[in-house]
């Protein structure tokens, strides 16, 4: 009976919260105050429990999408271009040079390969437009590829993933955790929210991170990645709510 008692809270707190989404208004003082006052680019959504709750649908929204998908960057273009984030919405690779992180016994594990092997390092910024989407650490296998995608690794800022999209590779998640949460713990079950402020939501600079390993379709390890996702993902405007309807209106 409990369990129950506290499943039936956990829906009821939800359901109030999607209540306040469908029943505020499509424009407030709030959003255009929030919009006066945010930096330039930065995602500019009201401060306020609705607006968090509709920033944590995207962000799992974003994240179940590149759950099911082998290609990141394939994934960023589809959402570059949903939420129209640049009038050409293409994710392109900004090499990151300089930062190299040698592979250590974990990331050797990981592909499989002992300490003499040779595993090479990539750091690209996943751009969309102005917008840095998403930055990614990726040590590869350079035996495992061909010498035409090698070579465009290594002397252009073409990303891992369209690079070696003829492999047919497959991708295993091992590990996705939100680095920002909208919502306090526990907020489903009743938890109090935060006060709405006046000003823009504040997001830190990365909101989602993944740890994934890219294998052949025989099963073969040859890249693995740590893929941190920022909140310039969020940097178009706060979703329109519908306002509410008066009784008897037509719908």
């Amino acid at each position: 009976m409990r369990g129950q008692g506290v499943k039936r809270g956990r829906r009821l707190a939800a359901l109030g919260l999607f209540a306040l989404l469908l029943a505020a208004p499509a424009h407030t003082d709030a959003q255009a105050d929030a919009q006066a006052g945010a930096p330039a680019g930065a995602p500019v959504w009201p401060d306020d429990a609705v607006h968090r709750l509709a920033a944590l649908a995207l962000l799992q929204t974003l994240n179940a999408d590149l759950l099911s998908n082998p290609s990141a960057t394939l994934t960023l273009d589809r959402w570059c271009a949903t939420h129209r984030l640049a009038e050409q919405p293409t994710i392109v690779a900004d090499r990151v040079r300089g930062q190299d992180k040698p592979a250590g016994p974990e990331i050797r594990a990981l592909l499989k390969v002992d300490a003499d092997a040779r595993v090479n390092y990539r750091r690209v910024r996943l751009t969309c437009g102005d917008k840095v989407l998403s930055e990614a650490d990726n040590w590869y296998l350079p035996a495992l590829l061909t010498a035409a995608m090698n070579t465009a690794l290594e002397t252009t800022d073409t990303s891992f993933g369209r690079v070696v999209k003829p492999l047919d590779f497959r991708r295993t998640t091992l590990g996705a955790r939100l680095l920002w949460q909208p919502l306090p713990e526990g907020w489903a079950m009743g938890a109090p929210l935060p006060p709405a402020g006046d000003g823009a939501l504040a997001l830190p600079p990365f909101v989602l991170e993944h740890r994934a390993v890219l294998t052949l379709p025989d099963g073969t390890p040859f890249s693995a990645l740590v893929e941190s996702y920022t909140s310039q993902t969020l940097a178009f405007p706060a979703p329109p709510l519908a306002a509410p309807q008066p009784q008897g209106a037509p719908r």
